[in-house]
This record gives C-alpha cells, structure tokens and sequence, in this order.
C-alpha cells in the first residue's frame, strides 16, 4: 500500500483496495461528500467503486450508525502532490534553487526543506547514520 496518501484515503485504501481510494479522489477530491450508514446501488459511492467496496467505505467511516460528510482529500493527484514531484524531480537533475523557485513557485526555503528531507545523491550508503 502507498505511504503518501492522506488519512482519510489511507483508511479507504484499507478496506476498499487503493485502486478505489484513487478513483474516489480522482473523481471528488477537494470536495465535501455525505457517506451514507448504507449506499444504495444508485449512490455515486457505489457506481463508483462497487456495492462491496461502497459498504465497506461506509462502514470504515460511519460505524454502521450514521451518514457523515467528509472531504474528500485530493490525493497524490493534487496540485500539491505534481508541484512536489515536479521540485524532487528539479533537485534530481541538479537544477538552481533559484530556477526551481522560478518554475514551480515554491520559496527558496521551501525547495531547501525539500532537499533536506529528500535522499542525498552523495551520500554514502555503506555506514549507517550515527543517529
């Protein structure tokens, strides 16, 4: 299972495949939705990803006692998630701060917190860190 995918999905993912956590941000993402106790066949829920999957969705999420809206994270198919992958991808190549900044609109100190967190191209694999 991915490991970048927000909470909510994350909990989808675990009852209803990643494959149905994707489609449902795919389709609602960035949205508020209403999560009924039980989705009748014709919720969008359930064309969506399946009676099977929907039922299991809603349980994950209302406890079987009562409809819940919840918005609908938009996954790694975000604007977020592309400007992120666009910088790492930037970092990788060996581009400026500067340029990245200039074409993902991230600040200077943004793209810095990225390379930090990002694995070092020179480091050295054979020693573990100290801490």
């Amino acid at each position: 299972m991915r490991t970048d995918l927000p909470p909510l999905l994350s909990r989808i993912a675990s009852v209803a495949g990643e494959e149905a956590a994707l489609a449902i941000a795919k389709v609602r993402g960035g949205t508020e939705v209403y999560i009924p106790p039980n989705p009748a066949a014709d919720h969008w829920l359930t064309r969506l990803i399946g009676r099977e999957a929907a039922q299991a969705v809603a349980e994950e999420l209302t406890c079987g006692l009562a409809g819940l809206r919840v918005e609908i994270p938009l996954g790694p198919a975000g604007h977020a998630a592309r400007q992120r992958a666009k910088v790492d991808a930037m970092l990788a190549e060996g581009r400026s701060e500067r340029d990245i900044a200039l074409a993902t609109g991230y600040t200077i100190r943004g793209i810095r917190l990225r390379r930090a967190k990002g694995p070092r191209r020179d480091a050295d694999n054979r020693q573990m860190t100290l801490f």
